[in-house]
């Protein structure tokens, strides 16, 4: 298939699709697309980027919809044709957002049920008649134990990036969704990479799936640019200032690993006149979804982040990703550098890179590990042998004795040896000491009879 035109689409949503000049079909687009539209369960395994939301999105809506035209309307309350269910509210309301340019003409209608929003709210929004559930797992089993939904009805079910997913641990709860549904329920799972759970999952679900992994997945994507700067002597700052020197037109997200070093960061940054906004865990909600407005909206350029942001985000305008701490794991680095590049768009990712960052560099590079490691290139000054330490003046460095030479810049004296040890004194031995004041004496020996 070489167009959207190809895979007989409702002309609603073709119409919708021309409306927005998206034409070409990406890799897992054109793989995964007819297999849905045949009814057919699809695994689809892409980068970061490459278009999967549309790849389920589309023939789910047609489905719908010619269920619809075929005289089968939703009639019934809280009762679901199809759930999309996704690992984080945030990327729920981007789901949402991409549903809702293509149901403009198809009338078809999505409800959210996502963790972060109120129990009441998720209620009314899944009180009356809809087709299409958008949920986080949590939220959606706390419907189904209270028996406010219903899922007697539902034709397809999808996971969506659901390596992110399992990684929170949903697998019992994606069992029990699957369970409650009709047993010839069509199913589609699509992740950037595969995890044991993402795999489990697969082999417990998706055992007569069609499984499609793109020539991509694994690794970055062919639009983008890496850049691998040395951080000598542990001193990443310097290196982030002449980067940030260098404005890119876009938005910049700039990575860490932990909460502690985001604020950090971004502390910094403060310090140095940068306007930055946070997104990380541990932090209220609101806040973290205003200052993704921010910076989505391009009032804020810099947004200083942990993997939270890695995985699921559509942010549009980001053209730059500087790994500021580099993940331990390539799935994480392959996430981040998801966030540009994006849609075929030009994107640069640059890596702060330390001695300890060279194996998830080789994974991500597919390359070996060197032998030996040039750990000279990380410092400053060439490592020196000991005997060329320079010797400071005024003091003269005791000769090393066995292994030990100096301990903390005081020489060490030298060992007493058999040689050079005092002998024993012969005859009467030395009279001990007296006692302790205070201290009571100690009995005379028995005299033997």
């Amino acid at each position: 298939m070489s167009t959207f035109s190809d895979f007989g689409l409702l002309s609603s949503l073709f119409k919708t699709l021309k409306e927005k000049r998206i034409v070409k079909p990406t890799e897992i687009q054109n793989n995964t697309i007819p297999l849905l539209m045949s009814g057919q369960s699809v695994v689809g395994v892409a980068e970061t980027g490459s278009g999967k939301t549309l790849a389920y999105a589309l023939p789910l809506l047609h489905m719908l919809k010619s269920l619809e035209d075929g005289g089968e309307p939703v009639t019934a309350e809280a009762s679901p044709r199809a759930i999309v269910m996704v690992p984080t509210r945030e990327l729920g309301e981007q789901v949402s957002k991409v549903f809702k340019t293509l149901t403009h003409d198809t009338r078809l209608r999505v409800r959210p049920a996502l963790g972060g929003m109120a129990m009441e709210q998720a209620r009314r929004n899944t009180a009356g008649a809809f087709e299409i559930l958008l949920a986080t797992p949590g939220r959606l089993v706390q419907l189904m134990d209270r028996d406010m939904i219903n899922l007697t009805d539902v034709r397809m079910l999808v996971f969506d990036e659901a390596d992110q997913m399992m990684d929170q641990g949903f697998l019992p709860d994606s069992n029990k969704i699957y369970y409650a549904c009709p047993k010839d329920l069509q199913l589609a799972l699509f992740s950037a990479t595969v995890s044991p759970a993402v795999q489990e999952l697969i082999n417990d679900l998706f055992a007569k799936a069609e499984v499609f992994r793109s020539s991509g997945s694994g690794k970055v994507v062919q639009s983008l640019t890496t850049q691998n700067r040395i951080v000598i002597d542990g001193k990443r700052w310097p290196l982030l200032e002449k980067i940030l020197a260098q404005p890119v037109e876009g938005g910049t997200i700039l990575f860490t690993n932990t909460r502690e070093q985001c604020d950090n960061l971004a502390k910094e940054l403060a310090d140095k006149g940068y306007e930055a906004v946070i997104y990380r865990g541990e932090m209220e909600k609101n806040d973290r979804r205003m200052n993704l407005k921010k910076f989505t909206e391009g009032k804020v350029k810099l947004l200083v982040a942990t993997d939270l942001a890695g995985r699921g985000l559509d942010i549009p305008n980001v053209d730059r990703v500087i790994n500021y701490h580099l993940p331990k794991q390539k799935e994480n680095y392959l996430h981040r550098a998801g966030r540009t590049a994006r849609a075929g768009r030009k994107g640069l990712v640059i890596n702060l890179v330390t001695e300890r960052d060279e194996r998830v560099l080789a994974q991500v590079e597919g390359r070996k590990m060197p032998a030996v490691r040039d750990a000279a290139k990380y410092a400053s000054q060439p490592y020196k042998k000991a005997k060329d330490a320079p010797v400071v003046k005024g003091k003269v460095p005791a000769k090393p004795v066995g292994k030990a030479a100096k301990i903390s810049g005081k020489p060490v004296m030298k060992a007493k040896t058999a040689a050079t040890a005092k002998p024993a004194l012969k005859g009467k031995p030395k009279p001990s000491a007296p006692p302790a004041r205070g201290s009571k004496p100690s009995a005379p020996p028995k005299r033997r009879r």
